[in-house]
């Protein structure tokens, strides 16, 4: 019975996982709203918290922020075998559509129907994406340090093209000091 119970967890994993890289469309960023209803609101997998962490640790280590973010949940709520699932779910729907857009590409990239197909869904994507970025932020920006952080790292991407894995781990660090000094009300 235990084995049994262990094994839907799994499956579960695969499942949730192979839903949201078979919907969504446009990468990592596009998934987070999918993500969030699938693991936080539904399944009650990890908390808002938990999936910023997620999401700024999938967004600073090698890889892709989807699939790392899939690692680490499936890691979290049932192991090596978890992450392997979540991961595998991931990644499932992406080869097969990759494997197939693949053969036929080369005929239909230069399609007006098929490039104006893409414009839209382009759209789309960025909608998601400000979608995320928007219920994060609440969440995130709890007061003005953490406001003058979000504004600080803002500019030195946009402006100053420094890299997201600095603007992490010094926002980390940052986090650290105000953190032990007891500055501006972190906790």
């Amino acid at each position: 019975m235990a084995k049994a119970i262990k094994a839907s967890i799994y499956f579960k994993l695969y499942m949730v996982f192979l839903r949201v890289g078979l919907f969504t469309i446009g990468g990592g960023y596009a998934m987070l709203p999918m993500l969030r209803k699938e693991v936080v609101n539904k399944y009650g997998w990890a908390t808002d918290e938990e999936m910023l962490d997620y999401f700024a640790i999938g967004q600073s280590t090698p890889g892709i922020i989807a699939i790392n973010t899939a690692t680490f949940i499936g890691y979290k709520k049932a192991g090596i075998l978890g992450a392997f699932a979540s991961t595998l779910g991931m990644v499932t729907p992406s080869w097969v559509i990759i494997i197939s857009i693949a053969k036929f590409f080369e005929a239909f990239s230069s399609n007006p129907i098929v490039e104006s197909a893409f414009q839209g869904v382009r759209v789309v994507v960025v909608v998601l994406i400000l979608n995320a970025v928007i219920k994060m932020g609440k969440k995130s920006i709890t007061n003005w340090i953490t406001a003058l952080i979000g504004i600080l790292a803002f500019a030195l991407v946009m402006f100053f093209s420094v890299s997201p894995v600095y603007i992490v781990i010094g926002s980390g660090i940052i986090g650290v000091l105000l953190y032990t000094f007891k500055i501006g009300g972190v906790e």
